[in-house]
């Protein structure tokens, strides 16, 4: 695969980004991509190494080395066809997925890995500019309806792949526009969202019908779910009116925070914070927006969400922002030998990071302190782990200034109240409990329920989420039609 001897000629090429100055000022995408010749070097890289651990390292089992070769013999729409047969969306993933597939390549053993990102969100842009994205209706209509209940990733792939097997799909989403987290979670810097409307009238041609604004099952009373529904439907209804009900709602239940102060003015979930900034790039007006301007900021938890706090704070021009992981600090380099083809342990450094932000590890909040009902503070400790507990360090303690506190800690599991109004049984972690086996794989407990995405694995990748929509698509399909052609 690409040039035989590409490896030890040439040389990792990253995507670069533009200025810090420049980006903060506003929410577009800042990434400048590979030029063609710049795709071809990395193309040329991909070694012919017999067992190809990207294809296994990536959820969607995406064909790397063909495309790879492909794209560094300039057969772009080849390329293109390859990519497009087991990813409906490259130009998300293209964009937001960490690539478990470049700590997998074989060449990441004793030197950089393929940029098999970057080569993919070449291989999709090119495809988009040229008018090879198009719809691919069906040729035969089955007559069967299908409710798919939450449009993120894991829905969108599922409705798509339903649509093209000929089954009449009808995509529900709570909020006012499609996309879930993509488009009420991600920032509009890591991902603009033209990239889901052009896949929304591609998914219209194809037969899917869309419904904003409708809420299936209820919310409970005090839920800081992001929730901008005009109409509900209950379960019993959804069941009623179609032949298979598939669930792919994110696990939108955020982890909180229960120490003294909590209840202060001024400290929110970040899936408060990040979807109203979405909102208002969109062109709405939001009614008290959550505002970092000139605020000391501290984020709360050390992952992706927190790193998208970090970043929307600078641009709302706050004084200082500091992140907090609970986690000590990893290695900045990890160890090889010991960890690949695996998901790596080891520092990670965003964009977000080098906009400016202070960073502290194996440190907890013990307390908010506040005035007049609202949050300018807070104390901490340092803590290490001890027979698998985390203890504090005495004489670590801290006062740090704070008049925003965003939680970013991750997501515990989905809404219960949601799969209760299914009677759907859940694991012991609250998600949707469903097998991936082949036979009947992601059926619930309740007859022509299905549930696939974060709901039945919990947090998780964008890139795993369009894994499970697309197996789940085909588990309704069997079960619709006794077989399906769809690809697993």
């Amino acid at each position: 695969m690409g040039k035989v001897t590409g490896f030890m000629e040439y040389e990792r090429i990253e995507e670069g980004y533009k200025p810090v100055p420049e980006r903060v000022k506003h929410y577009k995408e800042f990434v400048i991509g590979l030029t063609d010749e710049q795709a071809k070097v990395q193309g040329a890289r991909c070694m012919d190494c017999g067992i190809p651990f990207c294809n296994s390292g990536c959820p969607v089992n995406n064909i790397i080395p063909d495309f790879n070769d492909l794209v560094y013999r300039q057969d772009w729409q080849d390329a293109f066809t390859v990519l497009d047969s087991t990813n409906n969306f490259p130009e998300f993933t293209g964009r937001i997925c960490p690539a478990p597939c470049e700590a997998a390549c074989t060449l990441n053993f004793n030197d950089d890995p393929v940029g098999i990102k970057s080569i993919e969100h070449a291989i999709i842009d090119r495809a988009w500019e040229h008018g090879w994205v198009k719809p691919r209706v069906a040729r035969v209509r089955t007559g069967k309806k299908v409710a798919v209940v939450g449009s993120g990733p894991a829905g969108m792939a599922a409705a798509q792949q339903l649509a093209r097997a000929g089954h009449e799909v009808t995509l529900f989403e709570k909020n006012d526009r499609i996309g879930g987290l993509l488009r009420y979670g991600i920032p509009d810097f890591k991902m603009e969202k033209v990239h889901i409307d052009r896949r929304v009238e591609q998914m219209k041609a194809e037969g899917v019908t869309f419904r904003t604004g409708v809420m299936v099952g209820e919310l409970p009373k005090d839920s800081k779910v992001t929730n901008w529904a005009k109409e509900t439907i209950s379960p019993a209804q959804l069941r009623k009116d179609f032949d298979a009900v598939l669930l792919t709602g994110g696990a939108e239940q955020s982890r909180d925070l229960p120490v003294p102060g909590r209840d202060l003015d001024g400290i929110h979930f970040a899936m408060e914070f990040l979807p109203q900034q979405n909102k208002v790039n969109a062109g709405d007006k939001v009614k008290g927006q959550i505002s970092a301007a000139g605020k000391h900021v501290i984020v709360i938890g050390g992952g992706d969400t927190g790193s998208d706090c970090v970043g929307t704070s600078n641009r709302h021009g706050a004084k200082t922002v500091t992140q907090f992981e609970l986690m000590p600090m990893p290695p900045e380099q990890e160890n090889k030998a010991l960890t690949w083809p695996y998901w790596p342990y080891k520092l990670r450094t965003s964009s977000s990071h080098e906009e400016g932000c202070e960073r502290e590890f194996a440190i907890a909040t013990k307390e908010f302190t506040g005035e007049k009902g609202k949050v300018t503070g807070l104390k901490t400790v340092h803590v290490e782990m001890k027979d698998g507990k985390f203890v504090e360090i005495p004489g670590t303690e801290k006062e740090y200034k704070a008049e925003l506190v965003l939680l970013a800690m991750g997501f515990v599991s989905p809404v219960a109240s949601i799969l209760e109004g299914f009677g759907v049984e859940k694991d012991a972690r609250g998600n949707a409990r469903a097998t991936t086996d082949f036979n009947g794989g992601y059926a619930t407990n309740v007859p022509k329920v299905f549930a696939a995405g974060d709901m039945r694995r919990g947090q998780s990748l964008v890139v795993w989420a369009i894994r499970e929509g697309r197996q789940a698509a085909r588990s309704v399909d069997e079960f619709l039609m006794g077989f399906s052609d769809l690809p697993r």
